[in-house]
């Protein structure tokens, strides 16, 4: 029987060079690296793949080269966190501005924003900047930026700050520590020595 291979000398092209070169063996090509400019679209994300044409490997015996794909890896911000279009900060707020309101300055991708934090504000209320988040890759608009407030409770207070939040807690009549009588235990007390 016969058996058919391809010649391992000229590798089917039916040509052999005698005299090799050292750098590319024969084989007309020679391995370097090389550094191109890839120009990334505005909101990829994390795992996409960008195709650039003719940049890959060259073909064999003159054909075009094939095609370079770029897996794009996003690093983490460090105020910024990603959900889809939408981008995430947090704030701290004190007890004082959550509860009266304030206005706060914040940063976006375009520089700085002004929010209103309305009166009342808990501690986890997420206030919203339209159209203040990412472009959609595919160009149909951008995400929001999301704000999420955090309400800062003081761990150190001056004594005067102290006593001007027992007053404000006796008129909601609660008792938040021993060291003052309550409003309804003053009121008591204070009744006793009309009667007296």
């Amino acid at each position: 029987f016969q058996m058919r291979s391809t010649c391992g000398n000229c590798n089917g092209t039916g040509q052999m060079i005698q005299n090799p070169c050292t750098g590319c063996r024969g084989t007309g090509l020679v391995k370097k690296k090389r550094q191109i400019k890839v120009s990334i679209p505005a909101g990829v994300e994390d795992g996409m793949s960008l195709r650039v044409s003719g940049e890959g490997e060259p073909g064999p015996n003159g054909t075009p080269s094939g095609d370079l794909y770029c897996y794009i890896r996003e690093a983490k911000h460090p105020f910024f966190e990603r959900h889809d279009n939408h981008l995430v900060c947090r704030v701290l707020l004190t007890f004082t501005q959550a509860a009266l309101g304030t206005e706060l300055e914040v940063p976006t991708l375009n520089g700085k924003a002004k929010v209103k934090v309305p009166s009342g504000t808990p501690s986890g209320q997420i206030l919203k900047l339209r159209g203040k988040g990412l472009p959609d890759v595919q160009g149909y608009g951008h995400g929001d930026q999301l704000i999420q407030v955090t309400v800062e409770v003081p761990k150190k207070l001056t004594k005067k700050q102290q006593e001007l939040l027992r007053e404000y807690a006796e008129t909601e009549e609660v008792n938040v520590s021993p060291e003052r009588k309550t409003w309804l235990k003053k009121l008591k007390d204070h009744l006793e020595r009309l009667q007296g």
